[in-house]
């Protein structure tokens, strides 16, 4: 306790500092050019909840679990390291941005920042549109988790039909879509609630399952570790060539950790928790998520059981601890998958918001309008929510849909990164960069770990765009452009959003007026209809 002139407590509490704080927050949010108009209601463990819940250690490992396997064998898990690594450059570059700009839509702002309007624009479209597939991505491990807890969540047909799975994947995703929806709409304070109380079920799950397994172990790490099913022989690579195919399922888990920062403008003193958030959220998914998949191998009845390949973790859990705690894991991974779901959205909101306040979309004033009642953008929610489920439509009947549109997914968002790491990374190089005083900062070490953050970011982002017919075309009748498929839906997507850019809304950015921070001699401007 301070001291006054007279000795006396010092009469500001805890609301008088948290007033003031937030009104420091807002100035600074001032001097980007922006007028606060979110909520500030999120603390560290919102903050830190949106980053990992984004991550989300039971969805990412239930969902892919079984591609690991099927296509690496259980030697796959050492993907799990090489990709937390590789991941922590990228985050430890974000760490220094989070902290000198605590601004919503982060990865747009970033890369505006750091390498001018045109790859702002293009940096922002591909995490907006990466966004949208990450959204059904995620929405579609209901099936992969519902089915197995009662034959009743299966709708379509009985599973055993070539598209059932698939189709009733989609039903089950528009279904969570549509309440993600919902929640994101009725403010942050909502989700904030329900995506924490989440988070903490979903930490003491991941702790406590990685207890039951360690408790039925029965092989070494040695034997788990070094055994490839034989996998890759006769391939031009080899095992490793099976490896790099694996590792989409360790890819598809740590990301998103950015998330903690894009709610900058709802938190409290986000320049300095966002960069923390950041950094606790992926390493304790690396931490949590590696020994769960580790103990899973170690304990699972059978190593060589088709299953793993097949039905994934899902299979090890009931198998291991038995029907019914198996169930009662399971389905903390049904809440671990809805609160995802929340946090992708929630991001993808606020990065549209951020786009459209400097209106570069098209009908950016409407996107842009913050609800006077619910204090949250409105408009984006409904539209990523919209768009989610229509990518889940147009996939129906694709028994691929797992596989293809998380690779995408997690192709998409590893490209945005790099809008920001090799803009950041030319700064550096040119002495233009220059992190937050008295914040968080990488010192001499930031040149190495951006390169590596680049060099990482370039490499995955091409192992997992590889034109597999095991990833993109596995069944049916093979076609060059569904091999192709990243290449071209990607390009599409950033070719025909850049041109829209360049020959039309390129001529109309600029922060809004109604968005726009208010110097102390002009007048506030009146808001568009």
């Amino acid at each position: 306790m301070s001291g006054g002139t007279g000795g006396g407590p010092d009469p500001s509490g805890p609301q008088d500092v948290r007033l003031a704080q937030g009104k420091h927050d807002d100035d600074e949010l001032g001097a980007f050019g922006y007028k606060p108009e979110l909520k500030r209601t999120l603390g560290n463990f919102h903050t830190f909840a949106a980053g990992i819940s984004y991550i989300s250690i039971l969805t990412g490992t239930f969902q892919l679990f079984y591609f690991g396997v099927a296509f690496g064998g259980p030697a796959y898990w050492w993907s799990w390291p090489m990709v937390f690594v590789g991941q922590l450059m990228v985050a430890l570059c974000f760490c220094e941005l989070a902290a000198r700009y605590p601004v919503a839509g982060s990865v747009y702002n970033w890369s505006k920042t750091m390498g001018g309007p045109h790859v702002g624009w293009l940096g922002g479209w591909m995490m907006m549109t990466a966004t949208m597939v990450t959204l059904s991505a995620v929405a579609l491990a209901y099936q992969i988790t519902l089915p197995q807890i009662d034959d009743w969540f299966q709708f379509v047909g009985d599973g055993s039909g070539k598209t059932d799975a698939a189709a009733n994947a989609v039903l089950l995703g528009t279904v969570l879509i549509l309440f993600s929806t919902l929640v994101n709409a009725f403010g942050v304070k909502l989700m904030a609630t329900i995506n924490s109380t989440g988070v903490f079920v979903e930490l003491i799950a991941a702790v406590a399952l990685v207890i039951f397994l360690a408790a039925h172990i029965t092989r070494g790490p040695s034997t788990v570790l070094t055994d490839t099913y034989g996998l890759g022989s006769g391939d031009t690579l080899g095992y490793f060539g099976a490896f790099l195919t694996a590792s989409l399922a360790s890819a598809y888990v740590m990301y998103g950790f950015d998330t903690a920062s894009s709610l900058g403008e709802e938190s409290h003193d986000p320049s300095r928790n966002a960069p923390r958030a950041i950094l606790r959220a992926l390493i304790a998914s690396f931490i949590i998520g590696g020994l769960i998949l580790l103990f899973a191998l170690m304990a699972v009845p059978n190593l060589a059981a088709e299953q793993l390949g097949t039905e994934g973790l899902q299979y090890v859990v009931l198998e291991t601890l038995g029907s019914t705690i198996g169930e009662i894991f399971l389905w903390c991974v049904v809440v671990a998958i809805t609160v995802c779901v929340l946090a992708v959205q929630a991001a993808g909101i606020r990065l549209m918001f951020a786009m459209a306040r400097d209106n570069n979309l098209p009908a950016g004033s409407l996107l842009a309008r913050v609800s006077p009642r619910f204090k949250t953008p409105v408009v984006p929610s409904v539209v990523i929510g919209v768009v989610g489920v229509v990518i889940l439509v147009i996939n129906i009947n694709q028994p691929q849909i797992f596989s293809v549109i998380t690779s995408i997914a997690v192709i998409m968002i590893y490209l945005a990164y790099l809008m920001v790491t090799l803009p950041m990374l030319m700064r550096r190089l040119r002495g233009q960069w220059q992190p937050a005083e008295g914040k968080f900062s990488l010192g001499r070490w930031g040149l190495p770990v951006n390169i590596l953050a680049v060099v990482w970011g370039l490499a995955m982002s091409i192992n997992l765009a590889w034109p597999r017919a095991d990833v993109y075309n596995a069944t049916g009748p093979q076609h060059w452009y569904l091999r192709w498929g990243a290449f071209l839906f990607i390009g599409v997507v950033a070719l025909g959003g850049f041109a829209y850019y360049w020959f039309v809304q390129r001529h109309r950015t600029g922060v809004l007026a109604e968005h726009r921070a208010v110097a102390a001699d002009e007048p506030p401007a009146t808001a568009t209809p």
